[in-house]
């Protein structure tokens, strides 16, 4: 058995402490390794190497992590699949999200906001959605409980926000994917008065830093990825924000699959709904230069990284910056 807490509790039954501060050196590696290929054009390549990194890393850490969000179906991972094994598998039982990159396409071209990510918490608490890719999301501060409603117009959701706030509407900044499926959602904000925060990729980011306060961006909203949100519930508990989501499948097959898989296509999954318990970590490194963290930079001997470490908790929220001697990685 583990060493005792005061509450008589064994200390390894849940993730302790320093997990966190030993994740964060996985997401370090798997910026530093994408680096090279920063603006050169090749995702795959970036993302193959910061996968690498991330999984030898991720073996050293004494934990046993059981990876329900990876790289999945849609790469066609042979690394960081769901339902692989990582760590030492001594120490605590977590399941595990990752993203080497988040932000493949954003690196690839040197665009800024690509992440390396992970988030962490007790076994069995996160959801599984990979069964239905997308999902609808609204992330604000903890302002926004209840003030929000995803099924309410987006004009309406602003407006009251803002008055909540004590903001003019005009005032809003609210971050959408830039994709098609977001053109009447883009007409409809903007039609309030508030402005709009276009996202190139990667709105994991984009939710982290609606819910985080003194931030550029009010809301985060629109359809993405279902692994993503799941991932940014665990950052949004630390930071004591606001997230609603459906799932919006993209057809009546992938529909009849979640339900397969034991979603439920109709409920609002809110935070506790995504990933249970209250002992969740989020961290991240940046890759390219974004909003929510510096990206990775190489300083003639030195590669420097910026990290973001959440933990809900603690309620901590803690900003690493690390030189790493290049004569080790490069």
């Amino acid at each position: 058995m583990g060493a005792m807490t005061a509450d008589s509790t064994p200390l390894y039954e849940h993730p302790d402490r320093n997990l966190a501060l030993e994740l964060v050196r996985a997401t370090e590696a798997a910026a530093i390794r994408a680096q090279p290929f920063i603006g050169k054009g090749d995702k795959n390549a970036a993302d193959g190497a910061a996968v690498d990194a991330m999984r030898a890393f991720l073996g050293t850490v004494d934990f046993d992590g059981v990876i329900v969000i990876g790289e999945g179906e849609k790469d066609k991972a042979p690394m960081l699949f769901n339902g692989e094994h990582v760590g030492t598998g001594r120490g605590p039982s977590c399941d595990i999200a990752v993203d080497p990159i988040d932000g493949t396409s954003l690196t690839a071209a040197g665009r800024q906001n690509a992440i390396s990510m992970l988030a962490a918490s007790d076994r069995g608490t996160m959801l599984d959605a990979s069964s239905v890719f997308y999902m609808n999301k609204i992330v604000t501060d903890g302002d926004g409980f209840g003030v929000i409603d995803i099924d309410r117009p987006i004009g309406d959701n602003i407006r009251a926000f803002a008055k909540a706030k004590g903001k003019a509407v005009g005032d809003i900044r609210v971050a959408v994917l830039d994709r098609p499926r977001h053109q009447q959602l883009i007409e409809d904000i903007r039609a309030t008065g508030a402005g709009t925060r276009l996202m190139l990729d990667g709105d994991v980011a984009g939710g982290i830093n609606a819910a985080r306060y003194g931030t550029r961006i009010d809301m985060c909203v629109g359809i993405g990825g279902s692994p993503e949100g799941v991932a940014t519930a665990c950052a949004i508990k630390a930071l004591g924000g606001f997230i609603q989501t459906r799932l919006a499948p993209k057809d009546d097959d992938e529909r009849q699959k979640g339900i397969d898989a034991g979603l439920d296509i109709d409920k609002l999954y809110e935070a506790n709904d995504l990933v249970s318990g209250d002992n969740t970590f989020f961290v991240a490194t940046g890759v390219t230069d974004g909003g929510l963290v510096a990206g990775v930079k190489r300083l003639g001997p030195i590669i420097r990284t910026e990290s973001i470490v959440l933990r809900s908790h603690s309620g901590t929220i803690r900003r690493i910056e690390a030189d790493h001697l290049v004569s080790r990685w490069l």
